[in-house]
């Protein structure tokens, strides 16, 4: 297990890059010209329930974090240096895609604007993790992705109680199993620093917004399809179990 002061030189490299592990919490507003800024605020009124900003704001969440955890997800089978790393990037690629499914088929019954991009915060993470190899990459891509997906969650469980669009609830309750099995996977790798894990979820600094947002897409721009990936053989809506005792 890595020690604080190494990870500090390895992992949660800010300070040099300029990286924070928020890749999540950022207000993404895409398809609206101005915003009252209020996420209870009511922006449509639709077939499946009212849509608030908030719920608006979680589709895209959703839908941004597939485009840069999917592609490091197929990073991590390619160099992982564990089967149990190689093991979480099946399920990170499996787990994207299908919600990154259900995202493109609600979002026009929603009226919401998908991106096609990650934001460039999380673009730096895949370039951070895959500047990486053996050891060194499974501990830097399974920190990043255990810091983030920790932070998404309480959101997720917010939207989840709060919504009443049931389009929205569907892809809170996916969400929430996939998360949920993501960071299981994580924490199995065996290279999680939790001392240091939560501190960067409990004390996120702060950055520009447009490092947080992702870019809107561009007129006539095909919609990017995260392909489903059946032959992994990797089911995700089922949190995988953890080590049993005794």
């Amino acid at each position: 297990m890595p020690t604080p002061r190494n990870m500090a030189g390895t992992v949660f490299v800010a300070g040099a890059l300029g990286l924070t592990l928020t890749a999540l919490a950022y207000p993404a507003m895409l398809g609206v010209q101005t915003t009252s800024g209020s996420p209870d605020r009511v922006i449509a009124n639709t077939r499946y329930g009212p849509l608030t900003e908030a719920d608006r704001d979680f589709v895209v969440k959703v839908r941004a974090a597939g485009l840069w955890e999917y592609p490091l997800g197929e990073i991590a089978l390619k160099k992982g240096s564990s089967p149990e790393m190689k093991e979480a990037g099946r399920h990170l690629i499996v787990g994207h895609a299908g919600l990154d499914a259900m995202c493109r088929k609600i979002a026009p019954e929603l009226g919401i604007a998908l991106p096609n991009q990650a934001s460039p915060q999380q673009q730096q993470f895949v370039a951070t993790s895959a500047a990486q190899n053996g050891k060194q990459f499974d501990v830097t891509a399974a920190n990043i992705m255990r810091v983030t997906h920790g932070q998404i969650f309480p959101t997720i469980a917010k939207i989840r109680g709060t919504t009443k669009n049931t389009l929205v609830r569907q892809l809170a309750d996916l969400a929430n199993d996939t998360v949920l099995d993501h960071i299981t996977m994580m924490e199995k790798t065996g290279v999680i620093n939790f001392d240091q894990v939560l501190f960067q979820e409990t004390t996120p600094p702060k950055l520009p917004k447009d490092q947080l947002t992702p870019p809107p897409p561009q007129a006539g721009e095909p919609m990017v399809v995260l392909t489903p990936r059946p032959d992994l053989n990797v089911n995700t809506a089922t949190p995988a179990p953890g080590p049993t005792v005794g």
